[in-house]
């Protein structure tokens, strides 16, 4: 077994404190126990178990199990075929939620950077900590797909509004037919995908009228380059021209 303390050079957000790798005897456990920081173990080969709150999960290659802080546990290599794993410990807050374990061969090289990182002396900390933000990258993309596809589209239309933005790219973007996408859209939001967008460019647009933006600017900077349909949505939507809503709140101001 190798394990060392890593100097905490308090970080602002996440600081590692230790590391180490082990390949173990059959049946070697550790727990129950409890910790101050959280714990991250890859297993590189052979299989082992992992509790929980209760939940026990069998492991095997591949795959990583998290320990948080102030949290019971019981980890034991397999009787027949033991695990080998790398660890890393660090406090602090994780930019996502975690679950309790992962499958996720790909991570290997991460753990096998930080593996190697017991050869470094100075800038250790700050390797282990490169290699921490990684990892959470690579969960970050791993969890891509499960996330929910409406409001993954709500984050689109939020910050893409301004460009010219479609359904159908949309729909590609959280990987739904448009039809299907439209119709559960519509279910959680109560309009249509083609109405949120809508409504959401025309209240930015009055946001840059009120600031004082020509309506040409305006225009532009909600996602229509024909200032004449945009003039034509804006008065259905509210009721008056972009210029006549411009105007009536420089006066209620002057006023």
């Amino acid at each position: 077994m190798h394990s060392e303390v890593i100097i905490n050079k308090n970080y602002e957000r996440i600081n590692p404190v230790l590391f180490g790798f082990e390949s173990c005897e059959k049946s070697h456990g550790f727990g129950p126990a409890t910790r101050t920081h959280w714990l991250f173990h890859f297993v590189v080969s052979g299989k082992g178990v992992f509790q929980i709150d209760e939940k026990k999960y069998a492991l095997s290659s591949g795959m990583m199990f998290v320990i948080p802080p102030f949290t019971e546990t019981y980890y034991e290599a397999d009787l027949e075929d033991p695990w080998e794993y790398i660890w890393v410990g660090f406090t602090g807050t994780p930019p996502l939620q975690l679950n309790d374990c992962y499958d996720i061969p790909g991570a290997l090289r991460i753990f096998e950077h930080m593996k190697a990182s017991h050869n470094l002396h100075n800038g250790k900390t700050e390797f282990i900590l490169a290699q921490l933000w990684e990892l959470f990258s690579f969960l970050m993309e791993e969890n891509q797909t499960k996330e929910d596809p409406i409001n993954a589209a709500l984050n689109l239309i939020h910050s893409q509004y301004m460009t010219p933005l479609s359904i159908s790219q949309i729909a590609a973007s959280v990987h739904l037919e448009r039809t299907y996408f439209s119709k559960i859209f519509s279910e959680r939001k109560g309009i249509s995908p083609q109405q949120y967008l809508i409504e959401y460019r025309m209240n930015q647009a009055k946001a840059f009228l009120r600031l004082g933006y020509s309506i040409t600017t305006t225009a532009t900077s909600v996602g229509y380059s024909d200032i004449y349909i945009f003039s034509k949505i804006f008065k259905q939507r509210f009721g008056e021209s972009p210029s006549h809503y411009q105007k009536n709140f420089k006066n209620s101001n002057i006023n």
